[in-house]
């Protein structure tokens, strides 16, 4: 069962925006890196974006650099990704995920995530 929830995500044609957002349905995750992930039909989850708790310090996948945002507010403890010129190849499961350490720098690493939300799917029509 996922500690994070993720909302947002949609049907949209090429080049559309969209806002994902990410609350913690328990706990308190202002401190810790958060990222987000995504997960296509038939393809491994991989990392979409990172930031650290101050949201000072952020990294993303290449693909996806000068389109994508990731952003918080620790006051309302939301994440958010916004998504802008989206592309048919964005189309995926979209999930947001913590680092348990606090003060931790950012990762792209999956493995290094712990706590996990239950996704929210992002679909991208041509």
């Amino acid at each position: 069962q996922g500690r994070l929830v993720e909302s947002g995500g949609g049907l949209v044609q090429a080049g559309a925006s969209l806002r994902l957002s990410c609350t913690p349905s328990g706990g308190d995750f202002s401190r810790t890196v958060m990222g987000w992930f995504r997960q296509a039909p038939g393809k491994e989850r991989e990392f979409v974006a990172a930031s650290n708790w101050r949201g000072t310090d952020t990294t993303y996948r290449d693909s996806v650099k000068g389109r994508f945002i990731i952003s918080r507010d620790n006051r309302k403890k939301t994440v958010y990704l916004q998504m802008n010129d989206l592309k048919p190849e964005d189309t995926a499961v979209y999930y947001c995920a913590t680092r348990s350490a606090v003060f931790a720098a950012v990762a792209t690493n999956r493995e290094e995530y712990v706590y996990w939300g239950l996704g929210t799917q992002v679909t991208v029509s041509s």
